[in-house]
This record gives structure tokens, sequence and C-alpha cells, in this order.
């Protein structure tokens, strides 16, 4: 079945409804209206989720050290949106407690599905690393796709390259795709989760902040969690070899407190990451080298696709802006629904 194509007006309401999700009062008011729940509930306190699982979420205190064991607390029913890294406010139970409220989130990564719904990938977060690695083959555009997000929510990205010992020296187009996004200024780092090679400079940077990982399935992203937290239990699979693309081993996003005092939220894979949410011009500036140059075309409504007098266009041809990105961004522009 064709995907839906979405109207302005449809897209602009989705839009609305994500943004009077993140500006929400800092507590949501409890509905009890799905479940009965114990007399025998403890005090309200504050606690951070590490992982959902349908109608439960695992829940820890938000000061939780490595390698503890979180509480398990069924979900109320207003509250279906939360993911890994939202922090609740909770009551703890024998054997299972509830979450009562979330608190008003500072960020939010969210995905579209093929039906313009806007789904929460994980909350709370202040950079995302967009794991690759030379097996499955990586997608600029896919990167390209996780980088507009990821500036649409004012969250910073940046690339993690995972088996760099075994990305092939001759691989031009890996160097060539790398050096590209590096001359843009985006942070980047070569590490091996397997000979635990680049580690030390990537675990001095997350120290810092909430990191969630992206990715396509098979990069080794729950590998790299492995290395980083001898703690973590994060499932590892194995790339598949008849189809040379990863199988899914992650399935609910789920967080980590790292030794080095930063945190990890781990991804399930993604092989496509809708944009269809998006106008044009929020997806031009998520492209940061256009930024120069959005608003000075002939046309105020240009595209950047093919119309006369655009100084993007333009910019390529004087090699300051790159043809493959400028194809990216055509590439997703054109996916959008009309409207």
């Amino acid at each position: 079945m064709a995907r839906r194509r979405l109207t302005i007006r449809q897209r602009r309401r989705i839009s609305d409804r994500h943004a009077a999700l993140i500006d929400s009062q800092a507590l949501c008011e409890p509905d009890a209206s799905h479940i009965e729940y114990a007399d025998s509930l403890g005090p309200e306190q504050r606690g951070v989720v590490i992982t959902r699982f349908g109608k439960q979420a695992d829940i820890l205190p938000p000061d939780f050290s490595p390698g503890d064991r979180p509480r398990r607390a069924n979900v109320r029913a207003n509250l279906s949106a939360l993911v890994a890294g939202d922090r609740v406010i909770w009551r703890d139970g024998n054997p299972t407690g509830v979450v009562e409220a979330i608190e008003t989130r500072r960020s939010l990564l969210f995905r579209p599905d093929n039906r313009g719904n806007l789904r929460p990938v994980a909350a709370n977060i202040d950079r995302i690393a967009i794991v690759i690695a030379s097996e499955p083959a990586p997608h600029a555009n896919l990167i390209d796709r996780y980088m507009v997000a990821a500036h649409n929510q004012g969250i910073t990205p940046f690339l993690i390259l995972n088996k760099a010992d075994l990305a092939d020296a001759a691989n031009s187009h890996l160097g060539q795709m790398m050096a590209e996004y590096e001359a843009l200024g985006y942070q980047q780092f070569r590490v091996s989760a397997r000979i635990r090679s680049g580690l030390d400079a990537l675990q001095g940077y997350l120290s810092e902040y909430t990191c969630v990982l992206v990715g396509q399935s098979g990069v080794g992203k729950s590998s790299l969690i492995n290395s980083l937290d001898p703690n973590a239990s994060a499932a590892v699979g194995e790339l598949s070899e008849a189809v040379t693309k990863g199988r899914h081993t992650t399935t609910n996003a789920t967080l980590f407190q790292l030794p080095c005092g930063g945190r990890l939220i781990d991804s399930p894979g993604i092989r496509e990451f809708g944009l269809w949410h998006l106008d044009k011009r929020r997806v031009a500036e998520g492209f940061i080298e256009f930024g120069q140059f959005l608003g000075h075309c002939r046309f105020r409504d240009c595209q950047h696709l093919d119309e006369r007098g655009c100084v993007v266009i333009d910019a390529v041809a004087r090699d300051l802006i790159s043809s493959r990105r400028l194809a990216s961004y055509q590439q997703i522009v054109r996916s959008l629904p009309a409207g």
C-alpha cells in the first residue's frame, strides 16, 4: 500500500502536537483509567526511565550508578509517549510500581512513521551519535537525515566510525565521506569496539553528555556500549551474511550510565528515517552549509531544485557546497508529501 501523503495543514497539525508535547506543564495529571493499583504503593519520587516495555517501564533514581538494578513500573494510560531518558514522578510497589507523570523534557528525538505519526525515540539528550561502519555500507543520505532531525531539535550530532580496524584504508568512498563531514565541522571518532581502539577519546567526550546512538542495524552500537560499559548486557548480533544488512538486536531504546560519567541511550537500528513532518525550509536549515545562502535566491519560494537564480545551486558551482550534499537535500525534499 502506498504511503499516505500529508497536506501542509496535516503536517502543521502534527508539528503543533509535537510542540505541545515538549512545552507541556512540568507534570502531567495522572490517569488511573486503565489499571487497578495496590494501596501499598510507596511515596512519590523522581526517577529516570531506563527502557520501556509496552505498558511498563524500568525506572532508576536520577543519580543512579552503573550496574544499579532498575525497578519495574506500570505506565498510566495518558503517558503513552514515555521513552528512555524521560524524567518522571513515580511510586514504587511490590512487585510493580506506577509512573504518575512525566517532567518537562529539555529535548526529544522523534521519528514519524509511514502514517505521519510522530513517535519519540529518546528524551533529554544533549548529543546524537551517528554510528557508521565500513559494513554495512554507510548511506550518506541516511546520515544527512539524522543530522537534519538533530538540528531541527537543537541537538548536536557527531559521527562515530566503528569497526575502524576493519575499514579498508583504500576505501576512498568512506574516506571522502568522513572528510566531507569533518570539513563541515562535525566532530568524529574512529573506534573499534572489538580491539578497544580509540575508546579513550570517545569516553572523554561522552562524559559530559547524555547521548543517543543511532545508525543502521549491524554497525555495532550494542557492542560499542558493551565496550564502554562492562556492566551493560546489550545484545550483540552478527551481520546477516545473506543480505549484508544487520539483524535488529535491540528492540527498545535503553539508557546506560557509563563509568566515565556520561549516559548513552541505545536505539533500535533504523534503515530509513523519514522527515515527512518537516517542510522544505526546515530541511534546508538542517544542511548547515546552506545557512549563509538561504534567503538570497532570486525567488522567495526557491526550493533549491532547479530554479533560475538559486544561490545554493550557484554555491555548488563555486565549490562552496558539495554536489553530493545538494543532491542529498534534493532527494529528501522530493520525498516529502506534496502540498
